[in-house]
Order: C-alpha cells, then sequence, then structure tokens
C-alpha cells in the first residue's frame, strides 16, 4: 500500500471510534497522508472542540517526524535536550501521546491523531486505529 484513500481512513476511523466508545469517551481522530494533508477529521457526538486542533497536530507531528508523539514526551520536559520543541514550526508540534505514524512496506505513508481525552486514552485509541490500518494491510 503506497497511500492513504478516503475509504481506508474511514475505516481506521471506524477502528479507533469502536474503541473510544469502549472506554466510554468522545474523541476526534484524524488521518493524514505522508505529506501531513488532511485525509480526514472525525469528531464524535460532544467531544471537546479543542480537541480537533490537537487530534490534527498529533496527526501531522507523528508524520513530520515519523515517530509516535510520545516519544517526544521526556526529551521536551525542562532542562531536557528538546525543551521547547513544541514552540517550533508554528507551534503545531504535539509531545504528548496520541499521534502514532501508519507504516507501509517498511515506509511512513500517513498518520493518526487522537484527542480527547487522557494522554493514555488518547493513545490507546490511536493504538486501535493503528490496528485497524493494520489489519487492512495484511487482508
Amino acid at each position: 500500500m503506497s497511500n492513504i484513500t478516503l475509504e481506508l481512513a474511514k475505516e481506521i476511523i471506524s477502528g479507533a471510534e469502536e474503541e473510544a466508545k469502549k472506554i466510554g469517551v468522545s474523541m476526534v481522530i484524524s488521518i493524514v497522508d505522508e505529506g501531513g494533508n488532511m485525509i480526514a477529521t472525525h469528531r464524535m457526538d460532544d467531544a471537546w472542540l479543542a480537541s480537533i486542533d490537537i487530534a490534527q497536530n498529533k496527526a501531522w507531528t507523528s508524520v513530520a517526524l515519523k515517530m509516535p508523539t510520545s516519544n517526544l514526551a521526556q526529551a521536551t520536559v525542562p532542562a531536557a535536550e528538546l525543551y521547547g520543541l513544541n514552540t517550533t514550526n508554528n507551534g503545531r508540534l504535539v509531545v504528548f501521546g496520541g499521534g502514532i505514524p501508519l507504516i507501509s512496506n517498511g515506509k511512513v505513508i500517513g498518520a493518526v491523531g487522537v484527542s480527547g481525552s487522557t494522554v493514555a486514552h488518547d493513545v490507546q485509541v490511536a493504538e486501535a486505529a493503528v490496528k485497524a490500518f493494520n489489519n487492512k494491510l495484511y487482508v
């Protein structure tokens, strides 16, 4: 697979939304392509409005740096090597969990960003999105 289509994005979002419903949290789920361009954003009923930008920026950060956003948490605290990283790129970089790259054949072809609850819940729902993506790769 070389790109993220809208149809695939909908399936990824569906897997994430199912997980969000299981834990009883309304989330915003965003999918971007390999260039960080928005494919889809889905706001569940009653999800926080602030989560729209956060989810989109988590997805963008994850694809831009080719890593989960959670990888940045320790390196960006005060006095750490990358402290202040979140102020670069017009403040678009998110340095806590909830953004995960979508990888096919060893190449990042997009990312998911999830926001709407605790970081642990955001990561859990993002991981469900990745699982849905991986299930489509190996069908």
